[in-house]
Formats: structure tokens, C-alpha cells, sequence
């Protein structure tokens, strides 16, 4: 095999290799914070900081830090375990 067709084989692995990393990080770039305040206000809570920290804790992947937030904050249980399953999830 000649030395530039290695090269653009090498470089060519290495964009798909990088390509592949930034699809595994991207998911958490994308969470949905903003759905997750707007069900907890839906389900009637008020728009606090509180809030707001719960949904960024489900985001992170913690849920059940985040449904303890937001019962805490005033959200009903099922909307609130809604509310943090949504922030878990990139928006659509």
C-alpha cells in the first residue's frame, strides 16, 4: 500500500473515531431544561431557582434527585417523575 492512501485511510478512521466521541457528549449539550420547568409550572408549581436546579439534576441523569427536587418544590409526584424523565431526554 503506497504511504498517501495510509494517510487518508489513518485520517479517515480518525474523523469517523472523533465523529462517533462527539455523538456520545452531545446528547447531554441538549437536554431539555426549558420542558421540564414547563411541565413542573404546568403541574402548578411556581418558576423558582429550586425548580430549575431539580430539572438541571435530571439533565445529569440523576431522575430520582430530580423528582425529590421538584416534590419538594411543590410538583405532584407523577408530574414531577414526567417533568425529570423529560430533562433526562434530548428534545425532539
Amino acid at each position: 500500500m503506497r504511504t498517501p492512501t495510509r494517510i487518508a485511510g489513518a485520517l479517515a478512521g480518525l474523523t469517523l473515531a472523533l465523529g462517533g466521541a462527539a455523538a456520545l457528549v452531545a446528547p447531554t449539550a441538549h437536554a431539555d431544561i426549558p420542558a421540564c420547568t414547563q411541565m413542573a409550572a404546568q403541574a402548578g408549581a411556581e418558576m423558582t431557582d429550586a425548580v430549575t436546579a431539580a430539572c438541571t439534576r435530571g439533565v445529569s441523569g440523576d431522575v430520582q434527585g430530580c423528582v425529590s427536587g421538584l416534590t419538594q418544590a411543590g410538583v405532584p409526584g407523577g408530574a414531577a417523575n414526567g417533568a425529570c424523565r423529560t430533562a433526562a431526554h434530548e428534545p425532539r
